[in-house]
């Protein structure tokens, strides 16, 4: 058997040689061959430790959990864009189809079968949409005045693809939204704003609005 030993992972590479159809009493010991080393690996729990008290020692945990807490912060009041979403600069709309196919059974609270896996479900046939989707750049001043003006929160939910929800809503004293990773814009379609998404009957109408002049 030959041990090869390589920085702290210790690998075995079995070589057994048959020795033809000799009995074992008759295999000799031909002692030692080649150098002994000794396999020696770090405790790597104790230096995770010793690191860390180092890391505590100089303040630098500290100033991880700190910048961390900076980040966060930052993310949340300040979210990354949307990628991919420009300013709209002609009238475009279209209707979307919220109708899926299941791919398995679901269930109400009851586990009573709403929908059998295979089957085309609209989830307009068990909620009811009554507020339109206005999806915004929060930065963009004009496309801000446009919806402050002409939605309220009963009618609408202001979403921005940019922007500083937090600050807006502390700004308006109106709830702000901010369509995180693009999911919704993604889903509807949609790839400029200002955009507004409406109930229509059992789909939903997508318009992207061009803030050109009188409209704003």
């Amino acid at each position: 058997m030959v041990v090869v030993v390589k920085r702290g992972a210790v690998m075995f590479v079995a070589a057994i040689a048959t020795i033809g159809a000799a009995p074992i009493a008759s295999a000799k010991d031909y002692g030692q061959q080649g150098a002994v080393f000794r396999i020696s690996e770090p405790d790597l729990l104790r230096t995770i430790e010793q690191k860390l008290r180092t890391l505590e020692a100089s303040g630098g945990i500290e100033r991880m959990n700190a910048e961390l807490t900076r980040k966060t912060e930052a993310g949340v009041r300040r979210p990354r864009p949307v990628a991919g979403i420009s300013l709209a600069v002609r009238d475009r709309s279209w209707i979307f189809d919220p109708a899926m196919r299941v791919e398995q059974d679901i269930l109400d609270h009851k586990g009573n079968v709403i929908a059998r896996a295979g089957q085309r479900v609209n989830p307009l046939d068990f909620v009811t949409v009554r507020q339109k989707l206005v999806f915004i750049d929060g930065d963009d001043k004009d496309q801000m005045s446009w919806a402050l003006r002409r939605f309220d929160d009963q009618s609408a939910k202001l979403i921005m693809v940019k922007g500083a929800p937090l600050d807006a809503m502390t700004l308006h004293q109106r709830r702000f939204y901010f369509d995180q990773g693009g999911f919704l814009v993604g889903r509807f379609g949609i790839r400029a704003v200002p955009a507004v998404v409406e109930p229509n009957g059992k789909t939903m109408k997508v318009s992207e609005i061009p803030l050109g002049v009188g409209r704003k």
